[in-house]
């Protein structure tokens, strides 16, 4: 595993590239944090999983908080203008023995939550652990869920999880929860509503926004783009309180690109306090998925198998 720092990458001259023989990751120092990149060594940008965004920006009371792309660190749930504190100065950074590149942004001063993201990439793996940390560097505590963001590239297909089908006769009891936003209709032809799966595609002709929220037990979402399957992995705590009507994984998409959210538990998180959220990346190569759930299942159950995770 490598480490370089000051490369320049779309404009940005201070990033930190860490690459093994497998993947290679950048991450921004010139603003964020942000991770910008998550590709297979070698690929060029269009097989990059992570989309780059130049011209979304969004005007509110703090500023102009320009979407660029890549990976970020809110705090759920989300609100104007709190979500939207610009993050264009510079952050600090701190690279530990194991190879761990913290990105540390100036303390967000709207809200007096500092935002860290830590990132380590496996020695000889495509494997990539990223921490979500929020600390209240102020005087109250404040609810909030630590909210991981990617904005994946577009042409892919979002794959999430549909809990284990079980007969009326042994259970009369809900699955899970799905929180639907008021501008999506679930009749849209991005997603399909399978017995196994949901999936959400990207389209760069569907101009209307789309989004929504799931219970996700099973600790897993994926992502098909251009030969490459991403997935991340992460916790799931049954007993806690999940932003959104109990949603710990949420999905947001449009013509430009198509959002993979998880989040953590929400939280009073006292003055001083920190909170973390960490979730595992994971990119296959994968020429196809097909487009029925058998196909899709036949993709995903040796792979998924592979990072310890069992369809159910």
């Amino acid at each position: 595993m490598q480490i370089q720092r000051d490369v320049n990458y779309n404009g940005a001259p201070r990033s930190i590239r860490i690459s093994n023989c497998h993947v290679e990751l950048i991450l921004t120092t010139d603003f964020g944090p942000r991770i910008m990149r998550y590709a297979r060594l070698g690929s060029d940008d269009k097989h990059n999983l992570l989309a780059t965004v130049p011209d979304l920006n969004v005007n509110s009371d703090l500023g102009v908080w320009h979407i660029r792309g890549g990976h970020r660190l809110w705090h759920a749930p989300e609100s104007i203008p709190r979500s939207y504190v610009p993050d264009n100065d510079p952050v600090n950074v701190e690279i530990d023995d194991d190879g761990t590149v913290k990105l540390i942004q100036p303390l967000e001063q709207p809200t007096s939550i500092a935002k860290e993201m830590w990132v380590r990439l496996a020695d000889d793996s495509s494997e990539v652990t990223v921490t979500h940390r929020l600390t209240n560097k102020g005087h109250w505590a404040v609810p909030l869920a630590a909210w991981g963001v990617s904005v994946m590239n577009t042409d892919g297909i979002a794959i999430f999880p549909q809990e284990p089908y079980v007969p009326h006769s042994e259970c009369i009891d809900p699955a899970h929860t799905i929180t639907l936003w008021s501008y999506t209709c679930m009749a849209d032809p991005r997603w399909m509503w399978g017995n196994r799966f949901i999936t959400l595609t990207q389209d760069i002709h569907a101009k209307l926004p789309v989004k929504a929220g799931f219970q996700n037990r099973a600790g897993w979402v994926a992502y098909a783009h251009k030969g490459g399957l991403m997935v991340k992995k992460f916790d799931y705590d049954a007993d806690a309180t999940y932003p959104d009507g109990g949603s710990n994984v949420e999905s947001f998409t449009n013509e430009s690109f198509l959002e993979i959210e998880t989040l953590g538990p929400l939280t009073s998180l006292s003055p001083g306090k920190t909170i973390s959220h960490v979730e595992k990346w994971y990119l296959f190569p994968s020429t196809s998925i097909g487009s029925s759930e058998e196909d899709i299942e036949n993709v995903l159950t040796p792979l998924l198998n592979s990072i310890d995770i069992k369809l159910g």
